[in-house]
C-alpha cells in the first residue's frame, strides 16, 4: 500500500463506508482506515485504496465488500457491558413483563451484537429472573443481528476464549453456571442459552424483516452514523417495538428530535425509552 491516501482517495472510500454500511469516518481518520486496510491490500494485491475501491464496484464482489467493512467495524464488546443496562432488566423489566404478560411471548432485540456477548448477557439475566420468579417468562427469545458474518460465526459457536470470559461483569457464579469447559481451552455457552438466541445478519440501513419485539438494545453503533441516519434507524425501530416496548442505548448516545415516538424513563442509575 502506498505511504499516504490521497485526499481524493479518503473522501472516496468515506463515502463507500457510509452508504455501505452508515459509518461516517471523521475528516482525519486517514491513520485509522490505513491502518485497518492495510492487510487486505496487501492480500490482494492491491498498489493503492483507489485500487481497492475500483474493485468494489465491480459486480460480484460482496465478498470483498464485507471484509472491508468488516475490517472497519469496531467489535468491541463485553459481558454485562456497562452494567446498569442489565440491573434495569432485572429489577424493572422483567418484573413488570413477569406481572403485565404473564407466559405471553417475550421478544428481545439485540442489535449490532458483535461476538455474541450483549445477547447471552440477556439470556443469562432472563435465566436468573425465571428461577427467582418460577413460572415466569418461559416464552422469551432473543433475536441478535450484526453486520459482519464473521463475528456472527463466533457468537452462534458461543466458544470464548478464557481471556474474554474475564472480562466485563461475568462473574465466576455465572461462568460456572452458564458455560462449560470446551475442548480448545475456552469457554463454550450452555445449550440453555443457545437456544434461547437466533443470529441473524442484519445492515441497520436496511429495511427491518424481524418481526416485533418488548426490548430493542441499540448500544454503542448509533455514535458511529449521522445525525440522519440516527433518526431514520431510531424512527424505524420504534414500528418493531410492541405497544409499550422499551429502547435501550448506549451510556454516550440519546435520542434527539424523536420526543413523539419515545418517551423518556429515569433509573437509578441511567435512562431508557419507552414507546408511546
Amino acid at each position: 500500500m502506498k505511504a499516504d491516501l490521497t485526499p481524493q482517495e479518503y473522501l472516496a472510500f468515506k463515502k463507500f463506508l457510509q452508504d455501505a454500511c452508515g459509518i461516517l469516518l471523521g475528516e482525519n481518520k486517514q491513520y485509522l482506515a490505513k491502518s485497518r486496510l492495510c492487510r487486505i491490500l496487501e492480500e490482494h494485491r492491491f498498489e493503492s485504496l483507489g485500487a481497492l475501491l475500483e474493485e468494489l464496484q465491480r459486480p460480484g464482489r460482496g465478498g470483498l465488500r464485507e471484509v472491508v467493512i468488516d475490517a472497519m467495524t469496531t467489535n468491541e464488546t463485553l459481558w454485562f457491558r456497562d452494567n446498569h443496562p442489565f440491573r434495569i432488566l432485572q429489577d424493572k423489566l422483567l418484573p413488570e413483563f413477569a406481572d403485565r404478560k404473564g407466559n405471553q411471548p417475550l421478544r428481545f432485540w439485540s442489535a449490532a451484537c458483535s461476538t455474541g456477548q450483549e445477547p447471552y448477557s440477556v439470556a443469562m439475566a432472563l435465566e436468573e429472573f425465571r428461577r427467582q420468579r418460577q413460572g415466569t417468562l418461559r416464552d422469551a427469545r432473543i433475536t441478535a443481528t450484526d453486520i459482519s458474518q464473521s463475528v456472527l460465526e463466533v457468537a452462534r459457536k458461543g466458544e470464548y476464549e478464557m481471556l474474554a470470559t474475564g472480562r466485563g461483569g461475568l462473574s465466576p457464579e455465572r461462568q460456572k453456571l452458564f458455560f462449560q469447559p470446551s475442548p480448545n481451552g475456552g469457554w463454550q455457552i450452555n445449550a440453555q442459552l443457545k437456544k434461547m438466541v437466533e443470529f441473524k445478519l442484519l445492515n441497520l440501513l436496511d429495511r427491518f424483516v424481524l418481526g416485533k419485539f418488548d426490548v430493542v438494545m441499540c448500544r454503542n453503533v448509533l455514535i458511529y452514523f449521522s445525525g440522519e441516519l440516527k433518526k431514520d434507524i431510531l424512527t424505524r425501530i420504534h414500528a418493531t417495538l410492541n405497544p409499550g416496548g422499551y429502547l435501550i442505548l448506549g451510556a454516550s448516545e440519546s435520542l434527539n428530535g424523536l420526543s413523539d415516538l419515545y418517551e423518556m424513563v429515569r433509573c437509578q442509575p441511567g435512562i431508557i425509552y419507552r414507546k408511546k
